[in-house]
């Protein structure tokens, strides 16, 4: 299975890579400097640079991408773009999500980004995932959004295990909700061989 990770060496995309090369994927990287790849093959490409041609070959394409500050505004045309020049291809696009446009209960009327104790900070990020989220909804490609719990933690264990979930924001016995980027990773990867959620979002927590 040849797969292709946009934003290869942040933190969440290099733990894909990692995960992805420990089960015998054939792994590019899609980076802006060569330096910065964290695999021997690459393409050096930000996301509007990304044509139909570079990624035609790729089973799955991993949009690991990070935007941050004023430039969250870029979820969106970005995800735009990824969906143009995948077209009617078979390449599956897999996103690293967000929690924030997880839902707080099964009547999808609240989102967690829309409670009063939000973190004013994190609002816009969560917004613009969200609206990238839509975006993926509206297509005709083969997607899936995988959203990490509330409490994503960079440096957190990797424990080798999580709970899938779906749509909701869901919690631990001791009314926790919280995932690791290495065990976000595995999750990942998960779906990326076993393709079982098409054209949904699901959540990942441990």
């Amino acid at each position: 299975m040849k797969v292709a990770v946009i934003g290869a060496n942040g933190k969440e995309g290099s733990l894909i890579v990692k995960e992805a090369l420990s089960r015998g994927l054939d792994v590019t990287s899609i980076v802006r400097d060569a330096k910065k790849s964290p695999t021997d093959k690459y393409l050096i490409r930000d996301v509007y640079s990304l044509q139909a041609e570079d990624i035609k070959n790729f089973d799955v394409l991993v949009d690991a991408l990070g935007f941050f500050g004023p430039a969250v505004k870029e979820y969106v045309p970005a995800t735009k773009h990824l969906i143009e020049i995948i077209g009617d291809s078979k390449t599956r696009l897999l996103v690293v999500g967000g929690a924030g446009s997880l839902y707080l209960d099964e009547t999808h009327t609240k989102k967690l980004y829309q409670q009063a104790d939000f973190p004013e900070v994190v609002k816009p990020l969560s917004e613009e995932m969200g609206k990238s989220l839509d975006v993926l909804r509206e297509s005709k490609i083969d997607w899936t959004f995988i959203s990490p719990a509330a409490d994503f933690q960079a440096d957190g264990e990797r424990t080798g295990k999580y709970v899938l979930a779906g749509e909701e924001l869901t919690f631990d016995a001791d009314g926790k909700s919280e995932i690791s980027y290495a065990d976000f990773a595995i999750a990942m990867v998960d779906e990326i061989v076993e393709a079982k959620h098409s054209k949904k979002r699901i959540s990942v927590r441990w």
